[in-house]
Order: structure tokens, then C-alpha cells, then sequence
């Protein structure tokens, strides 16, 4: 039997049910004496006001559970798997020395890769990227994305075609290094520190028609509202809030380019197309214990694994 995990990260597809399994785990294992706090590693959660669009827990839904690294970027500031991968870890070592197991809820693919995984980011250089972004304003993302496919087939294999900042980190790494940017993604699997690792998904079909509701019951609380109440606070200017998927297509809503029912629809599709990419992604790691989120004893399978390699059974 390996080391016991220091932390618990729960995965999977947007729209599974990762954060309210994190609740119940938490409170699982206050009721075995053990305390626990969440650590979120969705990248959209990381800004101020992006609640909606983000299915981010409200205050008053994490029943007194702290959650770290939520709200913690105005909407005007860059986000990136480096500076998370610092800050996540710190996190996690912080609460560690409290006696405090950490739970890591998400999922954001490469943020996840980068916390989770022995993995050092290549560097950066200003005046290329400065260039690909000019190319990228001139150009648009779809012909940036025909350059990296080019240049690395199997990165732009991974990278949405419309996410233009990803697709210029890509091919600044490419000319940094001179070599593929899907040599620099972590593939090892290789653990920066003991983990356990719980994945939610469930059939495809099922998981379609919940993220379409989930969609539309975004448009009903109010994102386009929250979309328009961020714009005097940088929401266009943003390099990234920008481009989250909903939140691209509420400001389309607003400018006129869109109507209301082909917003909810672009969001509906991208957002599956989305899930699809992340299972493909996590369905490489064979550190993931998988659950099916329809399974009505999913709760007492998850709390039995943690409590087994937690060496709580018997106790």
C-alpha cells in the first residue's frame, strides 16, 4: 500500500455534481473527527462576480465550509495554470500544516494538470507573445489555431479552436523552446505529492440533457444581467473573463449580435462540446477513481474509498 493521499481532488466534466459531492465529503469527515476545507481549481470561479455563469456556490449554500481560491482575480486580470499551480500548492501546505486535509474540487483540465502533477512551466517571452496577440486581433482565433495545428497537430488536437489566449501560449512555447507544446503538457502522471483522486461522469446522453437545463436555468437567473453589471468593471477589456463560455455569448446578447435563444443555444453547444473535451482529457489519468453521478449510493462508495485509504475503516 502506497503513502496515505494528503489531499482529495474531485474531477470530472462540467455539470457532474463535483461541488456538492465536496460538501458531503467535507461533512463526512468532520463526523470521523478529521476537519476539511475545499480548494476550487475551476479557473472561471477565480473572478469576482462571475457567479452565475460559473454554477459558483453561494455563500449560503457551502453550509460554513471554507472554500479557498474563489473570487480571489478581478475580471481584468490574467489567469494562468502557472500562478495556480503555485498558489494551490502553497494552499495546500498551509492547510497541511493545520491539520486540515484539503480537498480540490474542478475542472479546469490544465490547471488540475499543473497542480497535480510533477510538472515545471516553460517559460515566457514578452515580445512573441505581444506578437501572437497582435496576430491573434488581426487574424482571429480560428487562423491561429490553423498555425498551431501546423506547427504541433496534437496540441491544437487539444485546444478549442475559439480559445485564442490558449492558442497563443501554445505557440509561444513552440517558438520559445522549439519544440512541441504538447512536449511541455504533463503526461507522466506522476504525482508532485500523495493524492486521491475521485472522478464523477455518467452516461453521455444523460449528462447532454442536464448541461442544455443547466444552460437555460443560467439565462433564467439572470447572467445576462450579471454580464452587463461586470462590463464597467473591465469584463470586455479582459483577456480571459471574456472568453468563458456564457459569458461570451451574454455580451453577443447585449451588443445585439445574438438573440436571446441563439446565446442560450452557442452557450448549450459549447458547453457540451466542453465536456466532451474534459472526459477525453481525464480519461487518460489512471490515478481517477470513477463515479457515476446517477448512482444513488454514490455518496456511501466515495466515503468508503476516502475512509480506506484514509485508514479510518475500523475506526
Amino acid at each position: 500500500m502506497g503513502p496515505v493521499a494528503e489531499f482529495i481532488s474531485i474531477v470530472g466534466p462540467t455539470g457532474t455534481g463535483k461541488s456538492d459531492l465536496a460538501l458531503r465529503l467535507v461533512e463526512f469527515l468532520d463526523s470521523q473527527g478529521i476537519k476539511a476545507e475545499i480548494i476550487n481549481a475551476d479557473a472561471m470561479q477565480f473572478y469576482q462576480g462571475m457567479d452565475i455563469g460559473t454554477a459558483k456556490l453561494a455563500k449560503a449554500e457551502r453550509n460554513g465550509i471554507e472554500h479557498h481560491l474563489l473570487d480571489w482575480l478581478a475580471v481584468t486580470e490574467e489567469s494562468t495554470a502557472a500562478n495556480y499551480q503555485v498558489k494551490a500548492r502553497n494552499k495546500i501546505a498551509e492547510l497541511r500544516d493545520s491539520g486540515i486535509t484539503p480537498v480540490v474540487v474542478g475542472g479546469s483540465m490544465l490547471y488540475l494538470a499543473a497542480l497535480l502533477n510533477t510538472f515545471e512551466f516553460p517559460g515566457r517571452d514578452e515580445d512573441i507573445r505581444a506578437q501572437l496577440e497582435d496576430e491573434l486581433e488581426v487574424l482571429g482565433a480560428n487562423a491561429m489555431h490553423t498555425k498551431l495545428q501546423a506547427l504541433d497537430p496534437v496540441a491544437a488536437s487539444r485546444i478549442d479552436p475559439n480559445n485564442g489566449r490558449r492558442i497563443v501560449r501554445a505557440l509561444e512555447i513552440v517558438l520559445i523552446t522549439g519544440e512541441p507544446f504538447a512536449a511541455a503538457l504533463p503526461e507522466s502522471f506522476v504525482s508532485f505529492a500523495p493524492n486521491l483522486q475521485i472522478g464523477l461522469n455518467s452516461e453521455r446522453a444523460h449528462l447532454v440533457a442536464r448541461l442544455a437545463g443547466r444552460v437555460q436555468a443560467m439565462w433564467e437567473k439572470g447572467l445576462v444581467a450579471e454580464v452587463e453589471s461586470l462590463i464597467p468593471k473591465g469584463l470586455r477589456e479582459s483577456k480571459t473573463a471574456r472568453q468563458a463560455i456564457g459569458y461570451a455569448q451574454a455580451l453577443a446578447q447585449l451588443d445585439g449580435e445574438l438573440s436571446e435563444q441563439e446565446a442560450i443555444a452557442q452557450t448549450t453547444m459549447l458547453t457540451q462540446r466542453y465536456s466532451r473535451r474534459q472526459m477525453s482529457w481525464f480519461r487518460r489519468d489512471p490515478r481517477i477513481n470513477w463515479f457515476d453521478y446517477q448512482d444513488a449510493s454514490l455518496h456511501a462508495q466515495v466515503f468508503d474509498l476516502v475512509a480506506a485509504e484514509l485508514g479510518l475503516v475500523g475506526k
